[in-house]
């Protein structure tokens, strides 16, 4: 560990590993299906030494990784931009970040501060004495960029102004705004110059005695981004703040930002998360909290596999998929079901799952935690899935010891097809 990463840690005792339950109730490692473990055991995230909170959300130290967003409003339009923060707070947004360009936007944000569901931070550039405003209106953290806010003195004024008021920063780097004096480096290795970018602002704050801060080096190069983040995970023990930056529309920036977080995440990489999407911010947070669910590092609503169907499919399993999907959004509990088009895979994938359905010609057969339930009449398939769902959750959800179908796909459906209809 560098010198860089054996500063003095600030703020409370870490948590133990695995973290604390978020708002959505969940512990991270605890995996739909009734298997807990430490997220450790799960996909080797072990909790970093640091740990900050950003308006009593707490950010690494072992903590869940946390989703945040951004509002898109003007934020001196006080009504918009707590609308839209209720919007995101309401998709399980856990932080929010708001650009703060001018005075009335530093100063609108008391009222928004007052209003707001989920802790603000205030979005500063090029502009110290916005961030101190924003700091007096009572902001729970602020992002700022130490290079281009108006050299070192502006940069302690604003840092005794966060210690004054108990909050953290966000400092790092960005691909599309490098220093000049990095420039070669950055053409030679874009990840090194985002790195070294990042240090020299840890640098600074340490200078300067501050450590309650969280680092982010995004590039919307995902090769380069990861390549970022790992170098600076190695020579750091700070919080990290991940996110493919401009990743794109809503397909092709959620594969993006899947891509590259998710090989972080997986490998412990990464304490809290935004999706930078170019659409409605709810939107970021829906994939955000899709890529953690499949990681099994939070859980919030079900989690739905479907088979990509073939020839062999009778059902039409697109139309199951989508019917069950789209009723799976009314459920915020947390479990796993299964569509599959026929009994190839149907046995098994739903012997993974809490519940599951497979298709045939005119009948279909209902799982429920490895086991087969009923054998059913095709056109109420989807209606026996819900009932067994919804008599599950009011039984509080017991999960049995799974039993993992070993038989083969063509013995197990033999059997299931002597099952009489009800």
């Amino acid at each position: 560990m560098s010198a860089v990463a054996a500063a003095e840690p600030a703020g409370g005792a870490a948590e133990p590993a695995g973290g604390a339950a978020g708002p959505d109730g969940t512990v991270p490692g605890h995996a739909p299906g009734g298997t807990t473990a430490p997220i450790s055991t799960i996909c080797g995230r072990m909790p970093m030494t640091r740990q900050i909170s950003v308006g009593g959300v707490t950010i690494g130290g072992g903590a869940p990784v946390r989703v945040q967003s951004m509002t898109l409003t003007k934020t001196h339009d006080v009504s918009a931009t707590v609308a839209q923060i209720a919007a995101l707070a309401s998709a399980g947004c856990e932080i929010v970040r708001c650009a703060v360009p001018k005075t009335e936007d530093a100063l609108a944000l008391r009222k928004i501060v007052k209003l707001s569901p989920i802790p603000v931070i205030a979005d500063i550039h090029f502009n110290a004495s916005l961030a101190l405003k924003a700091i007096e209106s009572g902001v729970a953290a602020v992002r700022i960029n130490p290079g281009n806010i108006g050299g070192p003195d502006k940069v302690a004024l604003v840092v005794e102004a966060a210690r004054k008021a108990g909050i953290p920063l966000r400092i790092g780097a960005n691909s599309g705004s490098l220093p000049k004096h990095l420039d070669a480096l950055a053409q030679k290795d874009q990840a090194e110059a985002l790195v070294e970018a990042a240090l020299e602002e840890v640098r600074l704050l340490e200078q300067l005695d501050f450590f309650n801060f969280k680092i982010s080096v995004k590039s919307s190069n995902v090769p380069t981004m990861i390549r970022a983040y790992r170098l600076l995970s190695s020579k750091v023990d700070y919080p990290l703040h991940l996110g493919v930056t401009e990743a794109g529309p809503p397909t092709t920036g959620a594969i993006k930002s899947a891509a590259g977080m998710g090989a972080l995440l997986i490998d412990g990489i990464g304490d809290t998360i935004r999706v930078s999407l170019t659409a409605d911010p709810v939107k970021e947070i829906e994939v955000a909290f899709d890529i953690l669910k499949a990681l099994h590092l939070r859980e919030r609503g079900p989690i739905l596999i479907s088979c990509p169907s073939c020839g062999r499919d009778n059902v039409g399993v697109e139309s199951l998929a989508v019917e069950v999907e789209t009723r799976l959004k009314q459920y915020p509990e947390a479990f796993e079901v299964a569509v599959l088009g026929c009994a190839v895979n149907g046995p098994g994938e739903a012997g993974d799952d809490d519940f599951g359905i497979a298709g045939g010609r005119d009948v279909g057969f209902l799982y429920a935690h490895g086991r087969v339930l009923k054998k059913v009449d095709s056109e109420i398939l989807i209606d026996e899935l819900f009932s067994e769902i919804d008599r599950w959750i009011a039984d509080g959800m017991p999960r049995p010891k799974r039993l993992k179908m070993a038989k083969s796909a063509a013995l197990a459906m033999a059997e299931m097809s002597a099952i009489p209809l009800d």
